[in-house]
C-alpha cells in the first residue's frame, strides 16, 4: 500500500493486478487474496502507528525556567517601591491628624437648639 493511497485505491489496484494474472494463466484462490490484502494493510498501520508516534514526540516541547535564589530575592524586597513610599506617606499624615486636637475625647454634640420644638414641614391642621 502507498502512503498517499487509501483501502479503497488499494484494493482497486490489487484487483487490477490479479485479474492480469489470471489473464496470464495465473490463479489465486480467495484466501491467498486474503492474506495478502491484510498483510499489506497490517504494514501500512505499523508504518502509521510509527509516524504518528513520532509525530506526538515533536509536538511535546521543552521548557526552561528561570531560577532565583534566596538571597537574590531578599535584595528585591529590599528596595521599596514607590507605592510603597506613598502608602507609608499617607499613613504616617493620617496618625499625626488623628492625633490632633481636633479628635481627642471629644464628644460630638448636636448643633440643634434642644429648646425648640420641631416643626412639621406640613404644618398640623386641626379638622
Amino acid at each position: 500500500m502507498k502512503e498517499t493511497e487509501t483501502i479503497i485505491e488499494m484494493i482497486t489496484r490489487f484487483t487490477d493486478i490479479v485479474n492480469g494474472f489470471e489473464a496470464l494463466g495465473k490463479t489465486y484462490k480467495e484466501s491467498e487474496k486474503v492474506m495478502k490484502i491484510l498483510r499489506a494493510i497490517m504494514t501500512y498501520e505499523i508504518n502509521l502507528t510509527k509516524k504518528l508516534q513520532e509525530g506526538e514526540d515533536k509536538k511535546k516541547k521543552s521548557i526552561a525556567l528561570k531560577a532565583t535564589t534566596k538571597e537574590e530575592e531578599d535584595v528585591e524586597e529590599e528596595k521599596p517601591s514607590d507605592e510603597d513610599d506613598d502608602l507609608a506617606l499617607i499613613t504616617r499624615k493620617l496618625n499625626k491628624f488623628m492625633r490632633g486636637e481636633r479628635f481627642r475625647g471629644r464628644k460630638f454634640t448636636s448643633r440643634r437648639d434642644p429648646s425648640k420644638k420641631e416643626s412639621s414641614s406640613h404644618g398640623d391642621k386641626e379638622k
